[in-house]
């Protein structure tokens, strides 16, 4: 699970943007958001920030199964 609500992003990109199947696509998550106001980032990561994606993001090493 990727953690992103894509019905959400797919209801405002293709709803409320009127984005075209082919704009909405070609657009990552985060230049998505910024288009529809909702850009989150303030300024540099901090202690928090970095904590928070190590936290939903861990290294997986090849001996723990990551391939």
């Amino acid at each position: 699970m990727s953690g992103l609500d894509w019905p959400g992003l797919m209801r405002a990109g293709l709803g409320e943007l009127r984005l075209t199947p082919r704009e909405f696509w070609a657009l990552t998550p985060a230049e998505l958001e910024m288009m529809l106001g909702r850009d989150r980032r303030t300024g540099a990561l901090g202690r928090a920030g970095l904590e928070e994606l190590v936290r939903r993001f861990p290294d997986v090493s090849k001996e723990t199964g990551d391939g």
